[in-house]
């Protein structure tokens, strides 16, 4: 299945019905008067979180979408029926913006939350509306509203609470890999990892944590370069992040400063994000040079050693997976007190 995470749709409310002119005529009823009956009002657009999508492909095929029309008023007063609502699916995580403005018209992040994204027009009114007593017999009637019209971009963020970050080749895959049941495509060479992965890593308690691998950031990447501006959204509504460095690299600090000079860049709040520093790969790397590069990456974690890794032998997975869990819980304890 094709990852999409931006379309861009038009969405139109259904139109209302229009009233009628028309006069009550009965078998003995004289003199009836006017029994034109409104228009239905037309159908309003909604978009709906479906916790069973994960991408916004369909919107490739399919840009434009109209509500019902409302329907024509009726003799006798009878009013036209109302247009049926469009609601259209969304995967959960579905940020909503005008195309025009660039404002944020919602976020749908729960499962069956809906949003309103176009009203349908009122109906119009029929002859019945008008009767007064200087005008007894009105020949006047309205149609109905057009419905709103509105030009949205839905861009897709990844509900996920860990997000893993690092240039390419730095481990992220094979981690989310070892962690969860993601499988994710691994291999040897830079930009393996195309669109984001998403895996469910178990806390100790029994329940789930979502933790999502994005492709590689490089040198630029905020700015548009590679791929990381294309992802980085992904990682907005993340809670702690995961910075992999690849410790047989050869300037370790180098590419720490890399990725940290693209999260300020991008913005969003990214740079003031928890962070854990994870140096990868650490089999590959003799315990000498280890130990120099722990205590030179040291000052830039806050005065805590960087936590070392290998996903490929299994070394520190479980110091790593207590150290996500601490900082998890510490952050629901301050959100709680």
């Amino acid at each position: 299945m094709q990852f999409i995470d931006l379309a861009r749709i038009t969405v139109r409310g259904g139109r209302g019905g229009d009233g009628i002119v028309a006069f009550r005529r009965e078998k003995y009823v004289p003199a009836g008067g006017p029994s034109g009956g409104d228009g239905g009002r037309g159908g309003d657009v909604l978009l709906e979180a479906d916790p069973n999508l994960q991408t916004l492909l369909d919107f490739r095929y399919r840009r434009v979408f109209e509500a019902a029309d409302g329907g024509r008023g009726g003799p006798n007063r009878r009013s036209g029926a109302s247009g049926a609502p469009l609601v259209i699916r969304v995967p959960c995580g579905t940020e909503v913006h005008d195309r025009r403005t660039g404002i944020v018209l919602g976020d749908l992040t729960e499962p069956g939350q809906r949003q309103l994204v176009a009203m349908g027009g009122r109906g119009g009114l029929g002859n019945a509306h008008f009767l007064s007593n200087r005008n007894r017999a009105p020949e006047r009637c309205t149609e109905g509203g057009e419905g709103e019209e509105w030009e949205l971009q839905l861009e897709l963020k990844l509900l996920a609470e860990v997000g893993i970050i690092g240039l390419p080749n730095a481990g992220k895959s094979t981690l989310i890999a070892v962690l969860s049941a993601a499988r994710p495509r691994i291999a040897d060479y830079p930009f393996t990892t195309l669109v984001p992965n998403l895996g469910v890593v178990r806390r100790p308690s029994g329940d789930g944590t979502v933790f999502a691998d994005i492709p590689g950031l490089i040198e630029g990447a905020a700015s548009g370069a590679g791929l990381g501006h294309e992802f980085l959204r992904h990682i907005e509504r993340t809670r702690l992040l995961l910075h992999l460095v690849d410790a047989s690299s050869e300037n370790v600090a180098e590419e720490l400063t890399v990725v940290e000079r693209e999260l300020t860049a991008y913005g969003h709040g990214l740079d003031d994000r928890r962070r854990l520093v994870v140096l990868s790969k650490a089999d590959l790397v003799e315990p000498e040079r280890l130990e120099g590069l722990i205590g030179e990456l040291a000052p830039r974690c806050g005065g805590q050693p960087p936590l070392v890794i290998s996903a490929a032998s299994g070394l520190g997975l479980e110091p790593l997976k207590a150290a996500v869990w601490r900082e998890l819980g510490l952050m629901e304890a301050v959100q709680s007190s």
